[in-house]
C-alpha cells in the first residue's frame, strides 16, 4: 500500500501543479557556492505544529541530527536529501512545536526561523486554529488565520530578501478526533493557506484531497490515526508529495 500511495502522489503532482503552483527556482543567496546549478551550503528550516515537530528533542540545536529533525516527514526529507547531495554543505533544521497556531509561530519566529537565516522555510501550520477553538483555549477566526499567516510570511520576507516560502496545506481525514463539527470551516483554512501562499509567491504543497484518496484504498487511520496526526505512511506521504512539489 505504501507504493500505491508513491503512485498516487506522483499523479497529484502533475494534475495539481504547472501553473497554479509553480516550481520556484532555489534562489541562491550572495556567499552561495555552486554545485551543479544548486546553491551549496544553503539552509532548510522545518516549521508547524505537532505534524512537523513529531517528538524532535529540542536539547538538540544542531542541523542535520536525527534526534533534532523528529521521527516524521522533516526526517524523511533531509535523510533523502542529504543522501542525494553529500557535497552541498547543506544544513536543514526542524524548528515545529506541537500545539502551535500562527499567533504561537509568529511569538517565536525571530528566533526559531529569522535568527537560523534559512534559504528555505517550509511551513505547515492550521490544525490547531480549529481544533484548538473545540478546546475552549484559542477563539481564532479564519480570517485571523488568514490576516495572521499573510503578516509572518510578509516579516519573512521582509527580513530574509530571496528566500524561498513553501506552504504545506492544512489536512486531515474523518476519524478519531475529527468529525463533521470541523467542517466546512476546515475547507475556509485550507482555501486560506492557497490564498497565502498564492500571495507571497510561495510553492504550495497540496496534501488534503491527496489524503482524502489515499484513505479510500486504505482506512483513514491507516494515514492518521486519529484523523491529524500522520502515521509512519502519513508521513511518507508528506515527503514524498513535498519532495516531488519543491524539488530542492
Amino acid at each position: 500500500m505504501e507504493g500505491r500511495a508513491h503512485d498516487v502522489s506522483r499523479r497529484e503532482f502533475v494534475v495539481t501543479t504547472g501553473s497554479a503552483v509553480g516550481l520556484a527556482a532555489w534562489p541562491l543567496r550572495k556567499g552561495r557556492a555552486m554545485n551543479g546549478g544548486r546553491a551549496t551550503g544553503s539552509v532548510i528550516l522545518f516549521q508547524g505544529d505537532s505534524i512537523t515537530d513529531c517528538h524532535r528533542d529540542r536539547a538538540v540545536a544542531e542541523p542535520n541530527q536525527a534526534a533534532a529533525l523528529g521521527t516524521g516527514y522533516p526526517l524523511l526529507i533531509a535523510s533523502h536529501l542529504l543522501r542525494e547531495r553529500p557535497g552541498a554543505g547543506l544544513r536543514i533544521f526542524n524548528r515545529g512545536v506541537s500545539g502551535n497556531t500562527v499567533p504561537d509561530l509568529d511569538a517565536r519566529w525571530q528566533a526559531d526561523a529569522l535568527d537560523l537565516k534559512p534559504d528555505l522555510v517550509s511551513i505547515l501550520i492550521g490544525v490547531n486554529d480549529i481544533w484548538h477553538k473545540f478546546s475552549g483555549t484559542y477563539n481564532g477566526t479564519v480570517e485571523q488565520y488568514e490576516s495572521g499567516y499573510n503578516a509572518l510570511l510578509d516579516r519573512t520576507k521582509q527580513a530574509l530578501p530571496g528566500v524561498r516560502l513553501v506552504v504545506l496545506e492544512p489536512f486531515v481525514l474523518r476519524t478519531g478526533a475529527v468529525a463533521d463539527a470541523w467542517f466546512p470551516e476546515f475547507d475556509q483554512r485550507r482555501a486560506v493557506a492557497a490564498r497565502v501562499a498564492r500571495r507571497a509567491g510561495a510553492t504550495l504543497v497540496p496534501l488534503h484531497d491527496l489524503f482524502q484518496r489515499l484513505a479510500r484504498e486504505a482506512s483513514p487511520e491507516y494515514w492518521a490515526a486519529d484523523g491529524v496526526h500522520p502515521t509512519v505512511a502519513g508521513h511518507g506521504v508528506i515527503a514524498r508529495t513535498w519532495l516531488d512539489v519543491v524539488k530542492p
